[in-house]
């Protein structure tokens, strides 16, 4: 069972080649205490995501959760509130490297288990209208740091990427893949 909202992970999810149940994502707060940094924010609210649904998974199912963050300078750039914030949002990540983290929770026979993947991403220097054609064009409302690798920004705007490009998309598969693999080993 995926519970997100986020067709990306849905597909994502879908070519690893696991049967997937798409649920009704939880209404959740995505608040999270002040001490937390980096990699710990998105695990947080992976995990916070999956106990709205602890007594909901069926016999059997396994319950992913999982929430992503870009990280720049110390600070959480999460998703815009609007079009101007969208704007400010890519005019901090122009010509920066920023990290990308995803947290990603696992709940299978009422044994959780969470992990978070980083991503190293670097942007060139965008030109103002670059950055308003895309945020008019694509409308990344829904997306951590207001872009998606794989739409036009990335095209053009991402110089290089240290870690997974799957990760930057909000689902780190080749991680997810193995760390599936040794969970239901464990758990059995």
């Amino acid at each position: 069972m995926l519970a997100s909202q986020s067709p990306r992970r849905r597909a994502l999810l879908k070519e690893l080649g696991f049967p997937v149940h798409i649920v009704q994502p939880p209404n959740v707060d995505e608040v999270f205490p002040d001490h937390l940094k980096a990699g710990e924010i998105p695990v947080y609210l992976s995990q916070l995501k999956a106990q709205a649904y602890s007594s909901e998974i069926p016999d059997g199912a396994m319950l992913v959760t999982a929430d992503t963050i870009v990280w720049l300078n110390n600070e959480v750039i999460g998703k815009p509130s609007d079009r101007d914030d969208a704007i400010a949002m890519l005019k901090k990540l122009s010509g920066n490297m920023h990290y990308v983290y995803t947290g990603v929770c696992l709940n299978y026979k009422g044994i959780s288990h969470c992990f978070c993947d980083e991503t190293q991403v670097f942007f060139r220097e965008l030109t103002d209208e670059e950055i308003v054609f895309y945020v008019d064009k694509y409308k990344p409302f829904d997306k951590a740091g207001a872009y998606g690798v794989q739409e036009w920004i990335g095209f053009v705007g991402v110089e290089r990427i240290e870690g997974s490009y799957f990760n930057v998309m909000g689902l780190p598969t080749h991680r997810l893949y193995a760390e599936i693999q040794a969970f239901c080993e464990r758990v059995g």
